[in-house]
């Protein structure tokens, strides 16, 4: 009798495991189906984005009018968008596609700016038609690369799933027919360089190299840094300060810096610059305890730090509560007017005033010789260009970057309508409408400006 029933309690755990593995073993294909799905879905997307954006770009080239060039580039900006975002969905994150992905990204942004642009003005130059027939050759040759990698996987009934084994595996990819060809695709981008992409996309580009080259002063060491650090932060000298250079990748050389007070339960972080010893954050990792201070003398706190720091002609254009911490925005003010590309934040602890968090990478990098010349349109004129519906609450001068990175003189709107806030930007040579910002209250921070 016993042995009948353990032979029972055997035959039902070895049918219990068996439909356990079995649907295991579903759930698990249920998952590699619904990701090959996704890929599959993916690269068919991006053949089919790159077939339209080679498309739009012809028909582009063959518009005469303005008013149709504008749409027609913006479209072609939205589909470079749509092929990021396809790539982005591949298993390639292993697989070098950033020509493709670059290459996209300067399509993108060369279709943007000249969509932007007010054409009646500035019409289309033969150097900007000239790129637009280059980019139109090169997104052919893309396409018909692309097509041929796809009749590949579907002719072979190739799986992406195999793809992402590859990649993520020891074992040599080189053999997988869809690697090859993509790494093909991207061997052929890595030939376009060639495309001369503009005065407006150089300038850009040349701001982006050289704005950390505008740092003052001579390189540091890292005992030198550490000094630094020492009399910046106010530290005990039996601080342990440890002090490390960033990795690579960054756009500027810097050592990062942590501090470990033996007489406080807090860690201090800290990036400093190579060149010069300047600080550019700050992060004093402890726990806040309940606020004792108002978000008013906190303020008080961080100003008294910015003229420690020759830092004075600053003007506070935000300032917010968060738990038991005071966040400060600042703007540099020249000639009463506010220089959007120098901000500096500062965190202030409202249980006893200590700062305890700073970033100031903008003050630094826009840090250079400004001549603001007079609005040529007044205030009131400029006023006139807003929606008649905003409530206009506070009106200032600033400098801000626009969408052409050029920096540009504007009047600035802080305005309501209904429950909802904005900054308005209004050009005060031309009256343009630079810039609008939606607010989640009057307070936020522009920090983008």
């Amino acid at each position: 009798m016993i042995r009948t029933i353990l032979i029972t309690i055997l035959a039902i755990a070895v049918i219990g495991t068996g439909f356990w593995g079995y649907k295991e073993h579903q759930e698990k294909n249920a998952i590699l189906i619904n990701a090959e799905n996704n890929y599959q879905r993916a690269f068919h997307d991006l053949n089919f984005h790159f077939d339209a954006l080679e498309e739009k770009i012809g028909t582009t080239l063959a518009m005469n009018s303005r008013q149709q060039i504008s749409p027609s580039l913006a479209e072609v900006w939205r589909l470079t968008s749509e092929a990021h975002n396809d790539v982005g969905q591949l298993p390639l994150a292993l697989l070098p596609f950033n020509k493709t992905e670059e290459f996209l990204t300067k399509i993108g942004e060369f279709s943007y700016r000249i969509a932007i642009r007010d054409l009646e003005k500035k019409p289309l130059s033969d150097e900007e038609y000239a790129t637009l027939q280059s980019l139109h050759k090169n997104a052919t040759e893309i396409k018909n690369e692309l097509r041929d990698v796809q009749a590949t996987v579907m002719k072979e009934n190739l799986r992406w799933m195999d793809v992402e084994l590859a990649l993520a595996t020891e074992n040599d990819p080189n053999d997988n027919t869809v690697i090859n060809g993509l790494k093909t695709v991207d061997k052929s981008v890595e030939g376009y360089s060639e495309v001369n992409w503009g005065p407006e996309m150089t300038k850009i580009s040349e701001f982006e190299d050289n704005k950390y080259k505008a740092l003052s002063g001579k390189q540091i060491t890292k005992e030198e840094a550490k000094n630094l650090a020492i009399k910046f932060l106010k530290l005990d000298k039996n601080s342990k300060v440890t002090v490390e250079e960033n990795g690579k990748g960054s756009p500027y050389e810097a050592y990062r810096i942590s501090v470990n007070e033996p007489k406080s339960d807090s860690n201090i972080y800290m990036e400093m610059t190579k060149k010069g010893g300047h600080p550019t954050w700050i992060l004093e990792d402890r726990n806040v305890q309940k606020a004792k201070i108002s978000l008013y003398q906190g303020s008080e706190k961080a100003r008294e730090f910015l003229n420690k720091h020759a830092m004075d002609k600053m003007e506070m254009t935000t300032s917010n509560q968060y738990e038991n911490i005071g966040i400060y925005t600042y703007v540099k003010m020249q000639d009463d007017v506010r220089i959007y590309p120098q901000t500096v934040t500062i965190k202030v602890a409202l249980d006893n005033g200590d700062i305890i968090g700073y970033e100031g990478m903008n003050y630094l990098i826009g840090e250079k010789d400004r001549k603001i010349t007079s609005p040529a349109i007044s205030q009131k004129e400029a006023q006139g260009k807003l929606n008649p519906k905003l409530k206009i609450m506070e009106t200032h001068q600033g400098i801000i970057t626009n969408d052409l990175g050029e920096e540009v003189h504007c009047y600035e709107f802080l305005a309501t309508m209904g429950n909802e806030t904005f900054r308005i930007f209004i050009n005060a040579s031309t009256g343009m409408e630079e810039k609008v910002k939606k607010l989640d209250d009057p307070n936020t921070p522009v920090n983008s400006m």
